[in-house]
């Protein structure tokens, strides 16, 4: 039984006890001052009577008029007269009449009455003995009456002070909530602070659960800073604060070699004539220019999700994800970048762009040089130029492709693929989902990540994912030893209600399924709609699914913003796992960030290991598990 349930209870058998309790004193009370005054009555009545007839020196015969005459006036039950040797002279006794009393209210209150009693003489000659009972009906009535009434205003006393409770529990529940709120985030790994009621004891208590998560922010706070020092140590060049080659690098081979690569562009940009700045200038001015170049750099990454590096002494390299507009993203950026350095290398040529598609499964070193050319072009007409690698792709019609995704869809021409997420001990935690299509007038399944483009592009990421997420619950109802399937929704998806409201429908029509759901959120698309985000968490693990973060660490670096999203876990780039055996940096910083993780309750995993070296390593950084080509299914 809830406390307010209780306190509910409290209030009204305590009412009610109090009412009883004044009921029952108020009638005894009652009943006792009519018995005192039916006894005195009885007693002042016999002795009026029993004067009057010895004054009259009445014979047998007029005391049984007398009598007789008093009896007929309606007021007695009872009047006897007998002599002196207990012979009756005149006896008169009341019939039972119908009472307007309930008879279990005379039973339960008897009115006991002392009846009254005088001697009747002439002269000194005593005649009789005269009794006397009183009619008790006027009496029963009369308390009967005073008990109704009793009742009926201690109900309407009982009535108001219900209200007047109601109003008082009103005015604790809400404080009373807001605490119960507090203590049920923070078992679901959401730390938020919350008013502090008036109410004396729910204010300590509030202060003292607010200081509590003061006091976990604070602490997670200062790991993420410790955590961002190391990140950026591992892998951010000391001068520009950009990212270095190495990370670079390996952010480049993951957007062309993992499966849910969305393409996008390659730009190489170099600092023209830094050799004769260097010897005019001087290495502190350079350095000053190099700052610019890197600050304008990185003000265009964050504009366009892009990630922004230094590659060289002179040269900078910017990936700019998906369909992006490239050319748009190159063209402002050269501008900007001859406005910035305009004040220290004049009105000569400023910076030379190199630029070139990414598509999935290409060779990074055929990619690198074919920019690198672009890159050595633009330079040799030395002047600000952008140039681009001549693609051997060609283009589809986009309308046309996206309603043979949206067709393939309607029509079930979807299929799941599903690869082992392992933990340490080579123990099956779950299974990564990877959805094929095949579309009208093909017989080959395509991997959805071929059409990402278009489907962020018209809008058809809700519909993919929710066929994806429909037939992984399929999946786990019809096998229950599965232990679980992980789906990776779009940033769309995340923050379209729409897409929201069908999937709770479908999860709470499958609910042992769903609670072996694991919903994944790639990072960029949490950063992006953080607030959707949150919604979008905490309605999920309503429904009993598992949510986390995917491609963890690329955007976010801010880990103390984890602490009030409630997540279940976070899978870490696979950027930072290549080569992590090799980078003493990178082992520290996912070490830390893996303790972080796990003292906000979350489980972390490494997605793209590719050898048992970088799976050593990860056991020593105290990961969970990991997926990837060196994960293979347990037998």
């Amino acid at each position: 039984m809830s406390m307010y349930r209780q306190m509910w209870l409290a209030i009204i058998l305590s009412t009610l006890l109090a009412l009883l309790g004044g009921l029952l004193a108020s009638t005894l009370n009652a009943r006792s001052y009519l018995t005192e005054q039916l006894s005195a009555k009885n007693t002042d009545n016999a002795t009026a009577l029993a004067l009057a007839l010895s004054q009259q020196r009445a014979d047998a015969v007029m005391v049984e008029l007398t009598v007789s005459a008093l009896f007929d006036s309606g007021h007695y039950a009872l009047i006897r007269v007998v002599d002196p040797l207990g012979k009756t002279i005149v006896e008169r006794i009341a019939p039972a009449t119908a009472r307007t009393v309930p008879a279990w209210f005379v039973q339960a209150l008897p009115l006991n009455a002392t009846p009254g009693q005088a001697q009747i003489s002439s002269g000194w000659t005593q005649l009789g003995t005269l009794t006397l009972v009183s009619d008790s009906h006027f009496a029963y009535l009369a308390l009967w009456k005073s008990v109704v009434q009793l009742v009926v205003a201690l109900g309407l006393s009982g009535l108001l002070g219900g209200f007047l409770g109601a109003m008082i529990l009103r005015r604790l529940r809400e404080p009373l909530q807001r605490v119960i709120k507090q203590a049920s985030d923070i078992s679901e790994r959401r730390f938020v602070l919350i008013d502090v009621p008036q109410v004396p004891e729910l204010k300590q208590l509030a202060l003292a659960m607010n200081s509590t998560v003061t006091r976990l922010k604070t602490m997670f706070a200062e790991e993420a800073q410790r955590l961002e020092v190391l990140r950026i140590s591992a892998n951010y060049d000391p001068l520009t604060g950009l990212a270095n080659r190495t990370f670079f690098l390996t952010q480049l081979l993951d957007s062309l070699d993992t499966e849910d690569a969305t393409g996008g562009t390659l730009l190489l940009v170099r600092l023209a004539n830094f050799s004769r700045h260097h010897q005019r200038l001087g290495a502190p001015a350079v350095n000053e220019l190099l700052k610019a170049f890197a600050a304008v750099l990185d003000q265009h990454a964050a504009q366009a999700h892009a990630v922004a590096a230094r590659i060289g002494e002179s040269d900078f390299a910017l990936l700019v994800p998906g369909p992006t507009g490239a050319h748009d993203v190159a063209r402002k950026l050269l501008a900007a970048l001859v406005e910035a350095s305009a004040p220290l290398t004049g009105s000569g040529p400023a910076a030379y762009i190199g630029m070139g598609k990414l598509q999935h499964g290409q060779d990074m070193a055929g990619l690198m040089a074919q920019v690198s050319g672009a890159l050595v072009a633009a330079e040799a007409t030395g002047d600000n130029t952008i140039r681009e690698a001549r693609s051997e792709t060609t283009t589809e019609n986009d309308h046309q492709t996206a309603d043979l995704i949206r067709q393939a869809v309607v029509n079930g021409q979807v299929r799941q693929l599903t690869f082992p997420v392992l933990d340490l001990k080579g123990h099956l935690v779950h299974r990564d989902c990877a959805t094929e299509l095949m579309l009208d007038g093909t017989q080959a399944w395509q991997p959805t990540r071929h059409f990402r483009q278009i489907g962020e592009a018209f809008q058809l990421m809700p519909l993919i994912d929710l066929s994806t997420i429909r037939l992984a619950l399929g999946k786990l109802g019809s096998e229950p030893g599965l232990a679980g399937l992980a789906v990776s929704l779009s940033a769309l998806s995340v923050s379209e209600k729409d897409f929201r409201s069908h999937l709770l429908d479908m999860l709470r029509g499958n609910q042992e399924a769903a609670h072996r759901l694991w919903l994944e959120v790639p990072e960029a698309a949490a950063v992006q709609h953080l607030d959707s985000f949150r919604e979008f968490v905490a309605d999920i693990r309503k429904a009993g699914s598992r949510v986390g973060l995917g491609q963890f660490g690329r955007h976010f670096s801010e880990v103390d913003a984890l602490h009030d999203l409630g997540l279940d876990f976070l899978k870490v780039d696979a950027s930072f796992i290549r080569g992590l055996q090799y980078s003493t940096d990178n082992q520290l910083f996912l070490k830390s960030l893996a303790s972080v993780a796990h003292k906000m309750g979350m489980q972390v995993y490494a997605d793209g290991v590719i050898d048992r070296a970088e799976l050593a390593a990860l056991e020593g950084a105290g990961f969970d598990g990991a997926s990837g080509p060196a994960i293979k299914e347990p037998i």
